[in-house]
């Protein structure tokens, strides 16, 4: 029989509500918590407990205060990511951001989502991983839902719901965002 951590880390329904999860969503709060108390002179300590957090940190990273995540463990960042104040990702499954992704402030990538079913929803979850490939830069406010991959060098307005894959090199905004412009970069 499954744990609920490998319900969760398999995409399938969980409860989120799992001593087990619970305990790892608190040490990562913790991490988080001391993160955000870090002055902008001690990066080298940010780096460091980002190392402890996240499934694997690049060189280059760059995170205001104001950070949060679920677990940590399932994200993923490679070189020279960058993300403003406030920023939060709900990572029950793998979260990527590839090297040079920009993020605004208070954009939210959400890798979880409740049952749509309401005798389960109060503790019941399902996940889907979120990719962000390189140089990608989501503008402020934006919010990427469960199970989405934003293509290559695109650019996603501010306050924009992506609730769909994007393709590379484009320009989408809006709820829910759509392609408004394709972006010559040859």
């Amino acid at each position: 029989m499954k744990t609920e951590r490998e319900k969760m880390l398999s995409g399938e329904l969980y409860c989120f509500n799992d001593p087990e999860l619970l305990q790892q969503r608190y040490d990562a709060r913790l991490l988080c918590e001391e993160f955000n108390q870090l002055s902008i002179t001690q990066q080298d300590q940010k780096v460091e407990l980002l190392q402890k957090l996240f499934g694997s940190v690049g060189e280059g990273i760059a995170i205001e205060p104001g950070f949060y995540c679920d677990y940590g463990f399932n994200v993923h960042c490679g070189k020279n990511v960058s993300m403003n104040f406030n920023c939060l990702i709900l990572d029950s499954l793998k979260v990527t951001l590839e090297d040079g992704v920009m993020l605004g402030p208070g954009v939210h990538l959400i890798g979880d989502t409740h049952s749509t079913d309401p005798r389960t929803r109060p503790h019941m979850g399902r996940s889907g991983e979120i990719t962000i490939k390189k140089n990608c830069w989501l503008g402020a406010g934006v919010t990427v839902m469960p199970g989405v991959t934003i293509g290559e060098g695109t650019t996603v307005g501010a306050n924009s719901v992506v609730t769909k894959d994007l393709p590379p090199n484009v320009v989408a905004v809006g709820s829910p965002a759509r392609v408004i412009k394709q972006l010559d970069v040859e």
